[in-house]
């Protein structure tokens, strides 16, 4: 078995849920590799006694999951109502400004990945963004591109800081 074999095999079997399903499997996959590799589907289709087909069409339902190893670094920005209601919309234009994009999606070197993310769960926060997963609360446009531009500076994944969270 590869690695990424390896990788899939044990993310689908260290489930704790008692009942298993694609969906659950492929957000164990995702959760493990930060995509869905085609190697996956074919393995939840198996491990879930289905086809192939029963398990694209979960995947592919589901806008959120990528088919592409993601950028070394991932930033999201909540546009819930409670985020958007309070700027959500002038952080993430703030957000691509400092990725050098125009529209959510990987720069170029594959250094930063910034999407939309309809909530993060952080309503009492908002506007929230996410760093690598880690939450940045009551952020501004500014402290966004600031935020943004420190994790461009780091060599690897690190915790960031909130801004009041």
């Amino acid at each position: 078995m590869s690695g990424l074999e390896t990788r899939i095999h044990d993310a689908v079997h260290s489930q704790a849920q008692p009942t298993v399903t694609a969906l659950s499997s492929l957000l164990a996959v995702e959760d493990e590799l930060g995509y869905i590799p085609k190697e996956a589907v074919e393995f939840v289709a198996g491990f879930c006694n289905t086809t192939i087909n029963d398990v694209w069409a979960v995947v592919s339902f589901y806008p959120n999951f990528r088919f592409i190893p993601p950028a070394e670094h991932v930033v999201e920005v909540c546009w819930g109502a409670s985020c958007h209601l309070v700027g959500a919309m002038g952080v993430f234009k703030s957000v691509l400004e400092a990725a050098g994009l125009e529209a959510e999606g990987d720069t170029p070197d594959m250094r930063l990945t910034v999407k939309f993310n309809t909530c993060l769960g952080a309503c009492s926060q908002a506007p929230v963004m996410s760093l690598d997963h880690h939450l940045a609360g009551r952020v501004t446009p500014v402290s966004a591109a600031k935020n943004v531009a420190v994790l461009l500076e780091q060599g690897g994944h690190r915790e960031q800081d909130s801004d009041g969270a």
